[in-house]
């Protein structure tokens, strides 16, 4: 295992694994880490075991017992606004793309460091507990609200709307959104997403912004082929038009 970096976060962890011998390091290590993590080996079980334990955080792994990850995953966003990361296979994209669209807001890659893995639930953990400050007004400097013709998005209530409809985004979506409208009509590179986001690096691969705004697109009245709102600028990044 990787050297010990100990910390008092206090975060509460569930890691949904069927392989004993990995949940069992992995718990060892974010343990020795300051996290609290428990564990469920049985996909069956998970949905309620989220439901009844609300942790801070889920490990979800994609090829479970019972029912798959991608199941669980969107089964349990209805009530469960916690980070989800899932565990998927290094090589392929189509299950990282999949994750995504179910509501997924990460995905670590097998075989699994833990390291990485905990830098992973580290930055996810830190962006909630952020945008619950921002929430309660930490942020006095940052508007709450904005308003672009008939898209409203409200940073208190981490919610949307179109035409005075509300616009189911999930958390992660609702992030990136917020991020790319706050910064109305500047490009935003994939880089300075991708740390804004994930508050680690860009690798130059991964794709989860890309799946995002293909998302978030149709969701805020934009075309996807010919976007007027969220628009990709080649080899720069993405620019949210502020008169679209």
């Amino acid at each position: 295992m990787d050297g010990v970096e100990h910390t008092n976060e206090g975060w509460r962890v569930l890691i949904v694994e069927d392989d004993e011998r990995l949940a069992d390091l992995t718990r060892e290590y974010l343990e020795s880490n300051g996290l609290t993590v428990s564990h469920e080996s049985h996909g069956g079980n998970a949905v309620e075991r989220i439901r009844a334990e609300r942790p801070d955080l889920v490990v979800l792994d994609l090829m479970l017992p019972g029912e798959d990850g991608l199941s669980i995953c969107r089964r349990v966003r209805p009530f469960y606004d916690g980070p989800i990361i899932m565990l998927t296979a290094r090589s392929d994209d189509l299950d990282q793309v999949l994750g995504l669209e179910m509501g997924a807001d990460d995905y670590v890659g097998k075989p699994v460091k833990p390291r990485v893995l905990l830098a992973r639930i580290r930055a996810l953990l830190r962006r909630a507990a952020s945008s619950a400050e921002g929430e309660n007004g930490a942020d006095d400097q940052e508007p709450v609200r904005l308003q672009f013709n008939d898209l409203v998005v409200d940073r208190s209530m981490r919610e949307a709307w179109l035409d005075n409809e509300s616009i189911d985004l999930t958390s992660a979506e609702f992030d990136l959104l917020w991020l790319l409208a706050r910064n109305a009509g500047r490009v935003l590179s994939r880089e300075e997403i991708f740390t804004a986001l994930r508050g680690i690096e860009y690798d130059g691969q991964d794709r989860s912004i890309d799946v995002r705004v293909s998302r978030i697109r149709p969701k805020i009245g934009d075309d996807p082929v010919h976007p007027r709102r969220i628009k990709t600028v080649r080899s720069k990044g993405y620019l949210f038009v502020k008169e679209a």
